[in-house]
C-alpha cells in the first residue's frame, strides 16, 4: 500500500506542476500534507516535516550565501571577460550559444557544485537568449545535463557516496568511467548542436548588427543584479532576435561595433569594481578551492565569503544594503523551494514510502537478471535517483543492489560504476535544490523545464550506460 501511494504522490505532484495547476512550493508542502493523511500517519507530519527540514537546512543557507556572494561577484563585474570571451565565440548564432551553453556549464562544474555552476552560465547565457528571443528551456535543460555529467566526479557528491556505501575507492570507481562519462558529455554537446540548429531554423540566422529597436524590459538579466543590471538589460538584452537571413548567410556577421554595442552586461553599471578584481578573483579561486578540498563546510565557507565580498567591495553600509537587497528575492525563492522540498523528502521517507517503492523496485528484478546486475542498475539509477535523494539512494538501495549482483558473480564495483549513470537525469530532481537556482535565475517555470528536459536527460543517461557496457566498464 505504501509503495502504491509513494508513486501515486510522485506522480500526482509532476502532473501537477507540469500542467501548472500549482506553484512547486504549494506542491512540493501540500500534496505529500496530504498522502500523510492518506498513509494515517497525519499526527506524525510535524515530526517529518522538521526531520526534513533539518536535514536540508544546511544546503538551504549554502545556496542562500552562494547566491548573495556571486550576486556581488556578477555585479562587480568578476564574471565580465567570460561573458565577452562566450559573445565572442557565439556571436549572434543560436547553435553557437546553444553549444557554448552546454561547453560553458561543462567547465564551470569542475568545481563540484551544482549551483555554483548555474549561476555562472545564466549570468553569462540569459542575456543572450533574451535578445535573440531564444528558448530559455533550452538553455535550463542543456545546462543541467552538462552538470550532471559532471556531478560524477569524485567530490561532486554521488561517486563518494557510492564509494561510501559499498565501501569502496572512488577512483576506483570514477576513473574507469571516464571513457563512458566522456562519451556522455559529448552526447550533450551534439544535443546541444541539434537544439541550436533548431532553434536557428526557428529564428532565422540571426545578426546583431541589424537587430531591431529594443523593446524595454523590466526584469534584471542576472540574478538580481539590481539597477545596474537592469540599466544592462535594456542597454543590452531587450530586445527581439535581428533581421532573418537565409540558411547560408553568415550566422557570425556581426560589425565589430555590433559585438561592442552588445556586451550582455552593463559595462558602465556602478557597482563595477575594477580596481578590485584581482582580489575578487583570487577570493573566488580560493573559496572554490576550499570547498574542494572540504576545509570547512561549504554553507561556513560561502557565508564567510559573501561576509568578505561584501565588506571589501562595499564598504559603506548603505551600499551593502543596497547588494543585499537587489539579490534578496532570489534567495528568497531558492531558499523557500528548498525548504518546501524538505516536506516532500521528510514525508517519503518518515512515512516509509520510499523504502518500500526501492524494496519494491528490487524484488520485481527477474531472477534471470542476476548476471546482468550492472545493466539493471545502471537502468534502475534513472528512476531512482530521479524520485529519490541521492542519500536515499547510495545509501539505501545501492547496498542491496550491490548485495544481489554479488550473489550472481557481478563485482561491486560493476554496480558502484553503474549508479553513477542516472545523474543527467538526477540533476533536473525536483529534489534537487540546485535545480531551483537554475530555473530560479533563468525564470523558467519548473514543470516547462521538466517537460523538456526529462527526455533528452533519460537519452544522455542512457549513452553512459551503453558505452559503460560497450567499453567493457559495466
Amino acid at each position: 500500500m505504501l509503495t502504491l501511494l509513494g508513486f501515486a504522490m510522485i506522480a500526482t505532484f509532476l502532473v501537477l506542476i507540469m500542467m501548472k495547476k500549482m506553484s512547486p512550493i504549494a506542491a512540493l508542502v501540500l500534496i505529500p500534507a496530504l498522502f500523510c493523511v492518506f498513509v494515517g500517519k497525519g499526527a506524525h507530519l510535524g515530526d517529518y516535516v522538521i526531520d526534513g527540514v533539518s536535514s536540508l537546512a544546511p544546503t538551504a543557507a549554502m545556496l542562500m550565501f552562494a547566491i548573495v556572494y556571486f550576486g556581488v561577484m556578477i555585479d562587480v563585474g568578476l564574471f565580465d571577460p567570460i561573458v565577452r570571451a562566450i559573445l565572442k565565440f557565439c556571436r549572434a548564432d543560436p547553435m553557437r550559444i546553444v553549444v557554448g551553453t552546454a561547453l560553458l556549464a561543462a567547465i564551470v562544474s569542475l568545481d563540484g557544485d551544482g549551483s555554483t555552476t548555474f549561476m555562472i552560465t545564466v549570468s553569462a547565457m540569459y542575456p543572450l537568449y533574451k535578445r535573440l528571443k531564444m528558448s530559455l528551456v533550452v538553455m535550463t535543460g542543456v545546462a543541467a545535463m552538462a552538470n550532471g555529467v559532471m556531478n560524477t566526479l569524485p567530490w561532486g557528491g554521488p561517486t563518494a557516496r557510492a564509494a561510501t556505501a559499498l565501501k569502496v575507492d572512488a577512483t576506483d570507481i570514477f576513473v574507469p568511467m571516464i571513457p563512458a562519462l566522456a562519451t556522455g558529455l559529448l552526447a550533450v554537446v551534439v544535443l546541444a548542436y541539434v537544439l541550436g540548429l533548431r532553434e536557428r531554423r526557428r529564428l532565422g540566422t540571426l545578426s546583431l548588427d541589424k537587430a531591431p529597436a529594443r523593446e524595454p524590459e523590466a526584469e534584471t538579466v542576472l540574478v538580481g543584479a539590481g539597477a545596474g543590471a537592469a540599466a544592462g538589460a535594456r542597454a543590452g538584452g531587450g530586445g527581439a532576435g535581428a533581421a532573418h537571413g537565409g540558411p547560408g548567410s553568415d550566422a557570425g556577421g556581426t560589425g565589430e561595433a555590433a559585438e561592442e554595442e552588445f556586451q550582455g552586461l552593463d559595462p558602465d553599471r556602478p557597482t563595477l569594481r575594477p580596481g578590485l578584481y584581482w582580489f575578487n578573483a583570487l577570493l573566488t579561486v580560493a573559496l572554490l578551492t576550499s570547498m574542494i578540498m572540504e576545509l570547512l563546510p561549504i554553507p561556513v565557507l560561502f557565508l564567510l565569503g559573501a561576509a568578505l565580498a561584501l565588506t571589501v567591495n562595499f564598504p559603506h553600509i548603505p551600499d551593502q544594503k543596497a547588494r543585499i537587497a537587489a539579490h534578496a528575492d532570489n534567495v528568497l525563492n531558492v531558499s523557500g523551494m528548498v525548504f518546501a522540498a524538505a516536506v516532500f523528502t521528510g514525508v517519503l521517507t518518515g512515512t516509509g514510502m520510499v523504502d518500500h517503492m526501492a524494496n519494491w523496485l528490487v524484488d520485481t528484478i527477474p531472477e534471470g537478471m542476476g548476471p546482468h546486475m550492472g545493466l539493471v542498475t545502471g537502468l534502475l539509477s534513472l528512476p531512482l535517483t530521479y524520485f529519490m535523494s541521492n542519500d536515499g539512494f547510495y545509501f539505501g538501495v545501492l547496498p542491496v543492489l550491490a548485495e544481489a549482483g554479488q550473489a550472481h558473480g557481478v563485482s561491486t564495483l560493476e554496480i558502484a560504476r553503474a549508479s553513477i549513470v542516472g545523474q543527467p537525469l538526477h540533476m533536473s530532481s525536483p529534489l534537487v535544490p540546485a535545480v531551483y537556482v537554475l530555473v530560479g535565475m533563468a525564470k523558467v517555470e519548473f514543470g516547462d523545464h521538466t517537460r523538456f528536459v526529462v527526455k533528452w536527460a533519460v537519452l544522455v543517461s542512457l549513452v553512459v550506460l551503453a558505452s559503460g557496457i560497450l567499453f567493457g566498464i559495466i
